[in-house]
């Protein structure tokens, strides 16, 4: 459910990192980002009830481009209306590998093939193919459910940037689209199957540390965000701080 890391990729490149990665040798390098992050948001919906979340990628590239890595974050879904109790699910791994192809100084694709597991409730487990085509800053691309039970296409456009004062930009449009009825009005006579989101994120670098400060929204109403997530404030308007540190 994470993001290609084909951004973080850009946003190294953008912005000076204080450290570097550990290089095994002149071929591979390891990445070992740490994050905390206010709201763990994914496509504009809270995965934490609204709460922090403590984020870890651990990315072994190739200077091929090939790359493989792990991402883990805490989750919390909150009560099962279903079942009448809470869910069992607290972490969310992802395990993931990938081609990064820098065709040129400002042209790169990125696929990466991402499988995200969820130990504890194991309906929430899936896979996904991500593409993302980047020229001169403006990405766009697609992921896509590989789980039949879950037919999903996330469609994104974006750009990201340096700005003055060593102020990295990045603002990004998704629309996400179920393929069936997946979110219903207040008494349920209505439904629409996809949404559309909006990330802008600034970020810089300062101490030894990279801070982010994202703005984020979709345009569920409160009733189709109780009606998909179980709780109708965590699609909505939010502010979204964040700190971490590559090695």
């Amino acid at each position: 459910m994470r993001a290609s890391p084909l951004i973080t990729l850009a946003s190294l490149a953008l912005l000076p990192l204080s450290s570097q990665a550990l290089e095994p040798n002149d071929q591979f390098a390891l990445l070992i980002t740490p994050k905390l992050v206010s709201d763990y948001r994914s496509s504009g919906i809270s995965q934490t009830l609204g709460d922090p979340a403590a984020q870890l990628d651990l990315m072994l590239s190739h200077a091929s481009g090939a790359y493989l890595g792990i991402w883990a974050t805490n989750v919390e879904y909150g009560h099962d209306w279903e079942n009448d109790d809470d869910y069992g699910i607290r972490h969310e791994i992802d395990y993931y590998a990938g081609y990064y192809w820098q065709i040129s100084d400002v042209i790169s694709l990125d696929a990466m093939y991402n499988k995200y597991s969820t130990p504890g409730e194991s309906q929430f487990n899936g896979s996904e193919a991500i593409l993302t085509l980047d020229v001169y800053g403006l990405y766009l691309g697609g992921k896509y459910s590989l789980d039949t039970e879950n037919d999903k296409l996330n469609s994104f456009i974006g750009y990201h940037t340096q700005l003055p004062w060593e102020l990295g930009l990045d603002v990004r449009f998704e629309n996400v689209d179920y393929k069936d009825d997946m979110f219903f009005n207040r008494d349920y006579s209505q439904a629409r199957e996809d949404y559309n989101s909006l990330d802008i994120r600034l970020s810089r670098d300062l101490v030894g540390v990279t801070w982010g400060l994202s703005y984020i929204d979709s345009d569920l109403s409160d009733a189709e965000c109780a009606s998909f997530a179980g709780y109708d404030d965590l699609c909505g308007a939010t502010l979204v701080a964040s700190a971490s540190k590559t090695f």
